[in-house]
């Protein structure tokens, strides 16, 4: 089995896609066995084609249309190979040598989430702002214990990705429905750079507007939940 799968959501992100795929084969050389899955969500600019041609050890999996990051990032779960997935956005601005730092420690760990809380941030105003009230109101609420919900670096045991439940912007929640599901927090300090080329993709509306109500529904989803039953199948005793 695979030791690490990273999973790209990315939407029209050619001019980093490519150097994104590089630096991961670049800082993963001497690492862990690892799989790339690039999920382009519509793109229409040639991040497929240029995801494809960036190295080895990618797959590249292709939404007909356009469906949003949460839907990408299910997509790349189901289709993992890993033990473990990391996440990371297609803009480049996730360091892959963050992955690097963090395997020694991730090969003795028990299973976690490790998300990542950027050291600094390369966000406008407007983007920084709705991002802190977003975490405000979040944290209040869910009580996650999360910093930094919408860093795009994070790092979890895949049989709990895979049984994630898909809504839009669940990406968002992943520390809360996460520790739904047993799992403890822990937070990494990750870099966070400038992008390379083009803009955000997943914008205002998507971080702002829709938020409390998200969150709330979070709160509902997570208030319902009950632990699973351990089920177990009686050998056949008749003749």
């Amino acid at each position: 089995m695979t030791d690490l799968t990273i999973v790209i959501p990315c939407y029209n992100e050619s001019g980093n896609i490519g150097n994104l795929v590089r630096e991961i084969n670049t800082a993963l050389l001497s690492g862990p066995s690892y799989e790339i899955i690039v999920v382009d969500d519509g793109s229409a600019d040639g991040s497929a084609e240029e995801a494809a041609a960036a190295g080895d050890h990618t797959r590249v999996l292709c939404h007909k249309k356009r469906a949003g990051k949460s839907r990408a990032l299910i997509s790349g779960f189901r289709a993992a190979h890993g033990r473990w997935i990391a996440t990371l956005d297609g803009d480049g601005q996730n360091d892959p040598m963050d992955i690097a730092r963090l395997w020694p420690r991730l090969e003795r760990a028990s299973p976690a989430l490790f998300a990542g809380v950027r050291k600094r941030r390369n966000d406008g105003i407007v983007k920084l702002l709705t991002s802190r009230s977003a975490n405000f109101v979040r944290k209040r609420l869910l009580k996650d214990d999360c910093r930094d919900a919408g860093c795009g670096f994070k790092i979890l045991p895949a049989v709990v990705a895979q049984s994630l439940p898909y809504f839009d912007n669940m990406h968002r929640f992943i520390p809360a429905l996460s520790r739904r599901a047993g799992l403890p927090v822990i937070e990494v300090d990750v870099e966070d750079r400038p992008r390379l080329a083009g803009v955000s993709k997943y914008g205002f509306f998507d971080r702002a507007a829709v938020a409390f109500l998200d969150t709330v529904g979070v709160f509902w989803l997570i208030r319902r939940y009950s632990d699973p039953v351990s089920v177990t199948e009686m050998n056949n005793v008749g003749s």
